[in-house]
């Protein structure tokens, strides 16, 4: 007779914020459920421009060549749930869990205090401000290094207090590449890694034959 202790627990998806010089995980956050769908977009870097060809000489020699790895993004919704864990004490409602997203798009105040002191001393120009390496994981085999490029909120109940209490979150991502990111950077490391664990998987792929495309001679 099968337990319930017995039944594995579902892997979650969820983000990692890395410091980028040491390596070191600053923050785990996982999604309090599984998305139900993925919508992913990959699209190549053809060095011949859009289409990968053109109607100079120059365009037709680099129709088949690639001059980067191809800009990948994703997009899901993810849930957010006081109601489905009323064991854990939530006064502030879902505040907390939000604010731990919005502040992947978000500088911190230190960061603008620092910024305005800068341009009060007269400083010419002021480096864009870095935020850390956040990492996107979707189990063992989808680890990747990304930049948050949308964040959409829908809160939809609320307690006593105006805490929102449950809330959709529309997520956009983009996959950093090492043409993004700088030679020897952290980030592309791990999009290498990611890289290589998509070239295994596709060798394990069953290759297909002339015949089941009505082609037996070949061509």
């Amino acid at each position: 007779m099968t337990r319930y202790a017995d039944i594995p627990k579902p892997i979650r998806s969820g983000l990692v914020i890395v410091d980028p010089e040491r390596g070191t995980p600053q923050r785990i956050i996982v999604l309090q459920f599984n998305p139900d769908t993925l919508e992913r977009s990959v699209t190549p870097q053809s060095a011949g421009g859009e289409g990968g060809g053109g109607d100079s000489g120059g365009d037709r020699n680099e129709a088949l060549r690639l001059k980067g790895p191809a800009q990948e993004t994703w997009k899901f919704t993810a849930e957010i749930d006081a109601t489905d864990q009323l064991d854990v004490a939530a006064p502030d409602g879902i505040h907390p869990e939000l604010a731990v997203l919005e502040m992947l798009v978000q500088p911190t105040t230190a960061q603008l205090r620092a910024a305005s002191h800068l341009s009060k001393k007269g400083t010419i120009e002021i480096s864009p401000i870095e935020t850390p390496l956040t990492l996107f994981t979707w189990g063992s085999k989808r680890v990747m290094p990304v930049r948050l490029t949308e964040l959409s909120v829908n809160e939809s109940a609320f307690d006593v207090n105006l805490n929102p209490i449950r809330a959709s979150l529309g997520i956009g991502m983009k996959v950093l590449t090492v043409s993004d990111l700088p030679a020897g950077h952290r980030g592309a490391e791990l999009y290498l890694a990611h890289l290589a664990q998509k070239e295994q998987l596709a060798r394990k792929a069953r290759a297909g034959s002339f015949a089941q495309l009505g082609l037996g001679r070949g061509i």
